[in-house]
């Protein structure tokens, strides 16, 4: 009875997010629905971050409990040719049984990509939010972001419909980067590692550093906005487009007993 840790990478663009809903396709309903053939029985896959509707993943990470003894190669292979080509599993790994994607998690980080230009290449445009004009402020930005970093309320940072019993989070890291892509266009990309995430707390994130970018609010005003506590104090929701979820930490590795087999096939 394997205990499998998944590594999962999609593009968010058409789904209605990890989470299994009544309609529209979720990652967590593909990835259940192409595990149920290989144990003739339906299966429940756990994963770590529920992302929303449009949000990618590089390295979602899911728990799953397996009857059948399957070579992780052989999950890998079987997997990835009943998932549609926006979705793919890249890693499977034999874990302890008590192994839990969600809960056992330590650290998530998160990407925010901004096209700061007039002109999108057709190739990043499904993965950016578009700042068209003016030219962000990428220093007052980076200022701004660094003052996220520690232990806070991050209830002004919390979108609608959150149900979690403290908004307090800690930021490990919090940190803007740009790049001139062509013509003075940049690619700005906002990085925040942290022990955890509200609903749509980096989107708002986001939407609040390109307000002090645009010179509209000063870096300091991220502190008067975390102490308010109130979502309307934040700047707007970016879009779920320009998100990633770079990737899932746990405090230490997870591997079941020597002799257990590793599989990092890509198919």
């Amino acid at each position: 009875m394997p205990h499998l840790k998944l590594t999962i990478a999609y593009d968010g663009t058409a789904l209605v997010g990890w989470q299994r809903q009544a309609s529209g396709v979720s990652v967590q309903g593909l990835l259940e629905e192409a595990l149920a053939p290989l144990e003739g029985r339906a299966v429940t896959v756990h994963g770590a971050g529920r992302t929303d509707a449009g949000v990618h993943a590089l390295a979602q990470v899911a728990s799953v409990t397996l009857q059948r003894d399957v070579d992780p190669r052989v999950v890998v292979k079987a997997v990835n040719m009943r998932l549609p080509h926006a979705v793919r599993l890249i890693d499977a790994t034999v874990v302890p049984p008590g192994f839990h994607a969600r809960f056992d998690a330590t650290a998530k980080t998160y990407r925010y990509r901004i096209w700061n230009g007039q002109v999108v290449s057709p190739f990043e445009r499904p993965y950016v939010w578009q700042v068209a004009w003016p030219p962000l402020d990428i220093a007052a930005m980076q200022d701004a972001a660094g003052r996220l970093q520690g232990t806070h309320d991050f209830a002004a940072f919390q979108g609608a419909g959150t149900d979690v019993d403290t908004s307090v989070r800690t930021i490990f890291s919090s940190d803007i980067q740009a790049a001139d892509v062509r013509h003075g266009e940049r690619l700005i990309t906002y990085e925040v590692r942290g022990d955890g995430f509200l609903r749509q707390m980096v989107r708002a994130i986001a939407g609040t550093l390109v307000e002090v970018g645009r010179g509209r609010r000063s870096p300091a005003w991220i502190e008067e906005v975390l102490a308010s506590a109130h979502r309307a104090t934040a700047g707007r929701t970016a879009p779920a487009s320009g998100l990633f979820l770079v990737g899932v930490d746990y405090e230490r590795p997870q591997t079941a007993e020597a002799g257990t087999q590793n599989s990092s096939l890509h198919v």
